[in-house]
């Protein structure tokens, strides 16, 4: 039995509901017609079942302006009866995105949700943000947070993931084999995920939890390969963590890695390591600081360097870089 609440009565046939004239409504059967209460539901026993005035507990206000609202999850129609009188008769936003992070799967038993597959924890930010981002005709909605580099996204992640979405044939991504250096909340590696790239994506243990929640909420169900997340330490434990024999990657993408902070030389080095004959690594960052650009230059020393794009607007610049073998 369908119910819901409604203001006024109608007739209805199959497949719509009926409204009685206490306020509640019904599945009507195939043929039956209540235009003056002489026919109903066939079968329907209100002595032996409870029906939605018997356990009504509370009564509704009274508010002029009540509107049926319609939703779809979990494979049902829900009715909900709201209000713009009040804050607590409306479902804002919010309620929806929690309930989609919710509805990822039919059923929790038998396929992985979200938080079945999170192995890291999110740091416990108390000033989460969720921004809304589109690229290739995707709504992307990421958890950041200012109270770290690590969960913001920078403009060098936005440009890189537009030269993606206008280059996606050039650079042949469907299945190719990305890594994403110090990916932060995870902009970049989405979208290469809906692109249909194996991403891994890596960054600073503290940052991992975040990262792992915003790919799988934007990739869970709705890409060819699963992002992995692991931890990548600059200039630590290369070999054991990323050995040359088992791993290789048509790309290396970095965003905004380089700015001021004491670990460029780690960097460069382990973006040598993980280029490999074949490998292409994309890096775009915002130039802002003398640092910036002597790095560059000894970035220009190992790698032959192109510069691909430049967004003047946000003093992004873009190059291609492949290392250069003796």
């Amino acid at each position: 039995m369908d119910v819901c609440l409604s203001s006024a009565p109608q007739p209805a046939r199959v497949g719509r509901a009926a409204t009685c004239p206490d306020g509640c409504v019904e599945a009507v059967s195939e043929g039956a017609l209540l235009t003056d209460g002489t026919e109903g539901p066939q079968g329907d026993s209100h002595e032996t079942e409870p029906s939605l005035h018997s356990l009504q507990t509370f009564v509704p206000t009274d508010y002029a302006s009540y509107t049926l609202e319609h939703y779809q999850f979990v494979g049902r129609k829900i009715i909900i009866q709201e209000s713009i009188e009040s804050y607590g008769a409306v479902v804002w936003p919010g309620i929806i995105e929690l309930m989609q992070l919710f509805c990822f799967t039919d059923s929790h038993e038998t396929e992985p949700s979200l938080h079945s597959l999170q192995t890291f924890v999110p740091t416990d930010y108390a000033s989460y943000t969720l921004e809304h981002y589109q690229f290739v005709g995707r709504k992307i909605i990421i958890q950041e947070s200012i109270e770290s580099y690590g969960a913001v996204v920078w403009p060098g992640a936005t440009a890189l993931c537009e030269y993606l979405e206008e280059h996606t044939e050039e650079l042949n991504l469907q299945d190719a084999k990305i890594l994403e250096i110090g990916a932060g909340p995870g902009l970049v590696s989405i979208v290469a995920s809906i692109l249909g790239a194996q991403v891994t994506a890596t960054d600073l243990p503290d940052v991992l939890g975040n990262l792992q929640y915003n790919l799988l909420r934007n990739t869970l169900k709705c890409t060819a390969h699963l992002p992995e997340v692991k931890e990548l330490v600059w200039g630590e434990d290369l070999e054991r963590n990323f050995p040359k024999s088992t791993f290789h990657y048509d790309y290396i993408l970095a965003s905004d890695v380089v700015y001021h902070h004491y670990f460029l030389d780690k960097l460069l080095t382990t973006m040598v390591y993980l280029s490999q004959p074949g490998t292409v690594l994309l890096w775009a960052n915002k130039f802002r600081f003398s640092t910036d650009y002597e790095f560059l230059d000894k970035f220009k020393q190992v790698f032959d360097t192109t510069l691909l794009a430049e967004y003047p607007e946000s003093s992004v610049k873009l190059f291609k870089g492949i290392l250069k073998w003796d």
